[in-house]
């Protein structure tokens, strides 16, 4: 905080090094009666411009901080803005896959009612081949005589 006071002006009554300008010898020609009043004017003057030059620093904190809030809060509605883009984005990708799925979905459901269709057609004309195979078999048996057992 050295910058506050390599700005402040050097009063005649004050030496460089010095931190209390009532400690110092006044260097002013003139009478050597010492005069509290302007030693004071000249103190209230510098706590003054210190007390201004804090304040005003102290506000340019303030305004910075502020400033970086809403450089926050707005980067952070940018990303939300854009994830829920991303998030739109990838939903609209999900249901159009969904969509090319479901079509080649429904063709291979197609084709496996067709196949099991075909496959139960032919469980039925081979139940009822067997069946004329039983009775072919049935009538051989009893149209054949019995021949004796030698």
């Amino acid at each position: 905080m050295d910058f506050f006071f390599d700005e402040l002006p050097l009063h005649s009554t004050q030496k460089v090094g010095c931190a209390d300008p009532q400690m110092v010898k006044e260097t002013e020609p003139g009478p050597s009666v010492s005069r509290p009043d302007i030693q004071e004017e000249n103190s209230n003057s510098i706590v003054n411009d210190i007390s201004t030059r804090v304040q005003d620093l102290v506000q340019k904190v303030h305004d910075r901080r502020t400033s970086d809030q809403k450089e926050i809060e707005d980067f952070q509605e940018t990303i939300l803005e854009k994830v829920t883009e991303m998030c739109q984005q990838m939903k609209q990708d999900m249901y159009i896959a969904y969509e090319e799925n479901s079509v080649v979905m429904e063709v291979k459901l197609q084709e496996l009612t067709e196949v099991l269709e075909r496959c139960s057609v032919l469980q039925n004309e081979l139940l009822e081949a067997s069946s004329v195979l039983a009775n072919i078999r049935e009538n051989l048996a009893i149209d054949q005589p019995s021949q004796p057992a030698t």
